[in-house]
């Protein structure tokens, strides 16, 4: 079995893995800061892995991510458009995150992006 290393991002940093599923589905984890410099990255992470997936069907896990700017937000918020424009919500994991949940709160933007608590309550998760 592949040992799996974890290492400290720099400050700023963010470290986005895709994890495509046998089911079609695309996991993307996202780790470190979503800030006005990351966030270009983050939403074109999204569409890239949407347009590919034969399913458009996209996990963001956002569970790992330290600090959302309103640049994350903005990301999020463009990220979710893209996916409803291919009929399927992109369904976002921020479990009980305080970096990530609270500025999607504050914004009121709970009311409109599908969150979930679990990488397994999303993919459970009816269209």
């Amino acid at each position: 079995m592949a040992e799996l290393h974890q290492h400290a991002l720099e400050p700023g940093a963010l470290r986005i893995t895709h994890h495509p599923r046998p089911d079609g589905v695309v996991l993307i984890e996202a780790a470190g800061e979503v800030d006005l410099s990351t966030a270009p990255d983050l939403v074109d992470e999204v569409r890239e892995a949407l347009d590919r997936s034969e399913t458009k069907l996209c996990v963001l896990d956002l569970t790992a991510v330290t600090f959302l700017a309103s640049a994350g937000l903005a990301a999020l918020t463009e990220a979710a458009r893209h996916a409803g424009r291919l009929h399927e919500p992109l369904r976002i994991v921020v479990d009980s995150n305080r970096p990530v949940i609270r500025p999607i709160e504050l914004t009121g933007l709970d009311r409109i992006l599908a969150l979930y608590h679990s990488v397994d309550e999303a993919l459970a998760a009816g269209g």
